[in-house]
């Protein structure tokens, strides 16, 4: 678990399908520069709830909560990409929850849990060029672009350049 300010970042439970169907599953706005698609039935809300249930054993990946709410926002997770080097696994807010100062509450989270658990010396955050909001919290942070690689969106065959960020910590 993974606690901020209003956050808390926790493995996922049964009955938060509804919430994440909800908030953010199927909001077009949330799956926008997601590798995803929306889902479109509380009946595939309830499976990709138990697959998510499934992925989250054995992976460093979590829903996000609202404090206040206690409410399924969004979710968020690291990945180990080599010895002190992690990135993100994704970062996503449902559309009635951007624009708060979560997503940066989010990333601080991120960066001082693999700072502390793992002694990651360097953290890589991705995104599309597009993604203005994504691009100006890495900024806010001190990220550094590394790379750009053309890539080629599977859901719409629209082109974007996939930015790759590093931060020293």
């Amino acid at each position: 678990m993974i606690e901020t300010e209003s956050l808390i970042l926790d493995k996922a439970k049964f009955p938060d399908w509804e919430e994440m169907y909800h908030n953010v599953w199927s909001q077009p706005e949330s799956a926008r520069y997601m590798d995803w698609n929306i889902t479109t039935s509380e009946e595939a809300a309830k499976i990709r709830i138990a697959k998510t249930i499934t992925f989250q054993k054995s992976h460093d990946t979590y829903l996000v909560y609202e404090k206040l709410s206690g409410k399924a926002i969004g979710f968020a997770g690291i990945e180990k990409i080599e010895p002190y080097i992690y990135q993100e696994a994704g970062i996503c807010l449902g559309p009635n929850y951007v624009g708060k100062g979560f997503g940066k509450q989010i990333l601080q989270g991120l960066l001082q849990y693999c700072k502390e658990q793992f002694g990651a010396k360097v953290f890589i955050y991705s995104t599309r060029d597009e993604n203005t909001a994504s691009n100006r919290l890495a900024r806010s942070f001190g990220f550094s672009i590394i790379s750009s690689t053309a890539k080629i969106d599977g859901k719409s065959g629209h082109p974007y350049n996939l930015l790759r960020y590093s931060l020293n910590l």
